[in-house]
């Protein structure tokens, strides 16, 4: 995972605004409407305002990287391990104790699949830049 510098091409833009997207709407959603969420879904309210808060910086980072021509190979490499730790925290509330209710468990389903998509896209639109000819990679599209 090298810091060398890798033009953002439009297949990876287009994905980190989609993530960003839904991130911050989620993110708004969850921190906002806890307590109304917490009678549909079951979650504890302060779960599901942290969680929704926790969503916000990730979603302006994403919309800082999907605006920049070229960053560092980290920086993509950061939501698509985010993505992949969000995905197995989902997966730990099952294992937590927590009795959701049936819209509740297909809301966790939801996130799971949601993020794992998004980490699988990012990584595609990072193989996708790593695939150009050195020359093109720092490139602006």
């Amino acid at each position: 995972m090298s810091s060398n510098p890798i033009s953002v091409n439009p297949f990876l833009r287009r994905v980190l605004w989609a993530d960003a997207i839904v991130s911050a709407a989620v993110g708004v959603l969850m921190a906002l409407g806890a307590g109304f969420l917490q009678r549909l879904l079951g979650l504890p309210p302060a779960l599901l305002e942290v969680a929704g808060v926790a969503l916000l910086p990730y979603a302006a980072y994403l919309v800082w990287l999907a605006g920049r021509a070229a960053v560092p190979r980290v920086a993509v490499w950061a939501p698509i391990v985010l993505n992949l730790v969000w995905a197995i925290d989902c997966l730990l509330l099952f294992a937590a104790g927590l009795r959701p209710t049936l819209l509740g468990e297909a809301f966790i389903v939801l996130h799971i699949v949601t993020v794992l998509a998004f980490a699988e896209l990012e990584f595609i639109g990072l193989r996708r830049a790593l695939s150009l000819p050195r020359a093109a990679r720092t490139q602006p599209t």
